[in-house]
C-alpha cells in the first residue's frame, strides 16, 4: 500500500511528495578518480588510495558518489568516510553526513547512525533540526533509503533530551508520510518523564494513537509514570488493566510503577496485593519493587512490616542494595533506636554493599537525635576513608545533635565549617543555632546568627524571634535589644539596599521583636 493510500485511510492528509532531486552523475576525470578509488578501496589499499586522493584532490562531489558506489557493504562505507573526515575534512558536508546516515540505517546499523549524529559538528545547535532533515531528504532518492535515516534522527534527539528539536522532525517526517517505530517513541517519552515534562509525555502519546502507532509494553509502562508522576493514580490503574487489550504483558516494571505509586499515597494494602498478583502473573519482584513496599511501611512507622518483607526478599534471592539499607537505618535513627541501625549497617558490610553518603547522614542523624554526638563525629571522620564528602545533611545531624546537648559553641563551630564546605544552611539550622544559643541564656552570641539569617532572605519562626528578644529584655541587654530592632526596622536608614524580600523579612521580626519588649515589660 502506498503512502498516500495509507495516510487517507489513517484520516491524515495526504504526505508531501519527497523531492526528485538527484546527486549529477559523474563524467570525465570527477568519474575516473571515484572508479580508481573504489578499486583501491575493496582491496583495502588505504596507502595507495590516499596518495591518489591527495594528487587529484578529493572533493566533496567524489567523496559522495565514492560513498555511493560503497552502499552494498556499510562496514567499508563508514571506514572510508572516518578515512575522509580525517584526511580530508573539507570534502565532508552535510550532504556526506547524510548519505553515510542512510546507507547505516538501512542496513540496520542504529548505533553507528547514532554515534555518527552526535558527532555532527551543528547536531547541539538549537536550530540544527531543519537543516539536518533537510539534507537527509534532499539524498533520500539518490541512496535509495528507507525512513529509518529519520527515525535515527529523531531518536538521536530524544535520547540526547533535545526536546524541541525531537518535535521538529516528527512533525516533518509526518509531513512526509514517514513515522517514528514505537522504540523511538519509547525513547522520547522516557526522555520527557527523565526530565519531569509528564503532561508533555502524555500528549506525545495521544499524538501516538493518533498516528496509529501501535503502543508495546514500554510505552504503557511510561504512560503509567507519567500518570503517577501527576498524581492520577487512577489513570495508571486504568492504563494497567488496559494492557491485555492492548496485546501486552505486564512486567515487572509495570507492577513495581504502580506498586510505588501506591506506597507514595499510603495505600499499603492496596500495594501488598498488588505484589501478590504480580507473583502470580509469572512476574517475581525486583529489588526496586521491594525498595517501595519497605520505604513505604517505613514511612508509615511500620517498620515491623518493613523488616518482615527485608527477610522476605533476601529468601527469595533479591539481594539488598544500598538503597534498601538506606531505608532501614532512616526508619531505625527516626525511631531512635541507633543500636538497631548500627546492626543494620554492619550486616550491610559483612554483605559487601558499599555505603554511600546517604548512609552515614542517616547512622549520624540517628546518633544525634540520641545526643550521641561522639559516635557521630566518629563516623564523619570514617567519611574520608571511604573518599566520601559531608553535605548539608551530615552538617544539619551533627548541628542538631550539639543543639541537642546545649553545646551552642560546637554547633557554631559546626556551622562555620558547613559554610567552609559550600554547603547552603537553611532556615530550621539558623533556628536551631539561636534557641541553642537563648537556652544558654548567651542573648548576644544568638544576635549575629539572626542577622545572618535575615542577611539571606530567610524568615524566622516566631517563637524563635520572641524567644530571643524576651532573653535580651529580661538579661537586661535592652539597649542590645532595642538597636537590633532598630536595625531591623523599617527606617530610612536601616531600609537603604534591602531587597524587598530582606525588607519584608526585618519587618516582620521587628513587630515580633516589639511584641516580645511588651511581654518583657508587663512580667517586670
Amino acid at each position: 500500500m502506498n503512502r498516500s493510500i495509507k495516510q487517507t485511510i489513517l484520516g491524515h492528509p495526504p504526505p508531501l511528495p519527497i523531492p526528485h532531486r538527484s546527486i549529477p552523475q559523474p563524467t570525465g576525470p570527477d568519474l575516473d578518480l571515484i572508479s580508481v578509488a573504489h578499486s583501491h578501496l575493496i582491496h583495502g589499499e588505504w596507502p595507495e588510495l590516499s596518495a591518489v586522493l591527495a594528487r587529484f584532490h578529493l572533493t566533496p562531489f567524489r567523496t559522495n558518489h565514492i560513498l555511493l558506489k560503497t552502499r552494498p557493504d556499510p562496514v567499508l562505507s563508514l571506514e572510508f568516510f572516518n578515512f575522509a573526515d580525517k584526511h580530508f575534512p573539507d570534502s565532508i558536508t552535510h550532504d556526506t553526513r547524510s548519505i553515510i546516515l542512510h546507507i547505516q540505517t538501512k542496513s540496520a546499523r542504529f548505533a553507528v547512525a547514532d554515534s555518527l549524529l552526535r558527532r555532527n559538528p551543528i547536531f547541539d545547535s538549537p536550530q540544527s533540526s531543519p537543516a539536518l532533515f533537510e539534507s537527509l531528504l534532499r539524498t533520500y532518492r539518490a541512496c535509495d533509503s528507507s525512513h529509518r535515516a529519520f527515525d535515527a534522527l529523531f531518536r538521536a534527539y530524544a535520547r540526547a533530551r533535545r526536546f524541541h528539536c525531537a518535535t521538529d522532525v516528527f512533525r516533518r517526517m509526518k509531513d512526509y508520510g514517514f513515522l517514528p517505530c514505537v522504540s523511538s517513541c519509547n525513547a522520547y517519552l522516557n526522555a520527557l518523564n527523565a526530565k519531569s515534562r509528564a503532561r508533555v509525555a502524555l500528549a506525545f502519546y495521544r499524538e501516538m494513537g493518533r498516528c496509529r502507532i501501535a503502543p508495546n509494553v514500554y510505552t504503557l509502562n511510561a504512560v503509567m509514570h507519567a500518570h503517577c508522576v501527576l498524581g492520577r493514580l487512577e489513570s495508571a490503574v486504568d492504563v494497567f488493566r488496559g494492557m491485555e487489550r492492548a496485546g501486552c504483558r505486564p512486567d515487572r516494571v509495570s507492577f513495581g510503577t504502580l506498586i510505588a505509586a501506591h506506597c507514595k499515597n499510603g495505600l499499603l494494602g492496596e500495594a501488598v496485593r498488588l505484589k501478590t498478583a504480580m507473583s502470580a502473573s509469572g512476574v517475581d519482584p525486583g529489588v526496586v519493587t521491594y525498595n517501595a513496599l519497605i520505604h513505604g511501611f517505613c514511612k508509615e512507622g511500620k517498620v515491623r512490616e518493613a523488616n518482615r518483607l527485608f527477610r522476605e526478599m533476601k529468601a527469595r534471592g533479591v539481594a539488598p542494595n544500598v538503597i534498601t539499607y538506606n531505608i532501614l537505618i532512616n526508619a531505625y535513627g527516626m525511631m531512635n533506636n541507633s543500636e538497631l541501625g548500627g546492626r543494620v549497617f554492619e550486616e550491610m558490610l559483612k554483605e559487601g554493599v558499599k555505603p554511600d553518603i546517604l548512609t552515614y547522614n542517616a547512622l549520624i542523624l540517628g546518633f544525634c537525635n540520641e545526643g550521641k554526638t561522639k559516635k557521630a563525629s566518629h563516623l564523619v571522620r570514617e567519611l574520608d576513608r571511604r573518599g566520601l564528602a559531608p553535605n548539608s545533611s551530615t552538617f544539619y545531624a551533627l548541628i542538631k545533635g550539639e543543639c541537642k546537648r546545649r553545646n551552642a559553641d560546637r554547633a557554631l563551630r559546626f556551622y562555620k565549617a558547613m559554610i567552609g564546605c559550600g554547603c547552603h544552611p537553611n532556615s530550621d539550622i539558623f533556628g536551631m543555632l539561636i534557641s541553642a544559643f537563648c537556652r544558654n541564656e548567651d542573648f548576644e552570641g544568638a544576635v549575629p546568627i539572626l542577622k545572618e539569617m535575615l542577611g539571606r532572605s530567610m524568615a524566622v519562626e516566631e517563637g524563635v524571634v520572641v524567644e530571643l528578644f524576651e532573653g535580651l529584655y529580661r538579661s537586661g541587654k535592652s539597649e542590645l535589644a532595642d538597636e537590633l530592632q532598630m536595625e531591623l526596622g523599617d527606617g530610612e536608614a536601616s531600609d537603604f539596599g534591602k531587597t524587598d524580600d530582606v525588607r519584608s523579612a526585618h519587618s516582620e521580626t521587628y513587630s515580633r521583636g516589639y511584641e516580645a519588649k511588651q511581654c518583657a515589660g508587663r512580667e517586670r
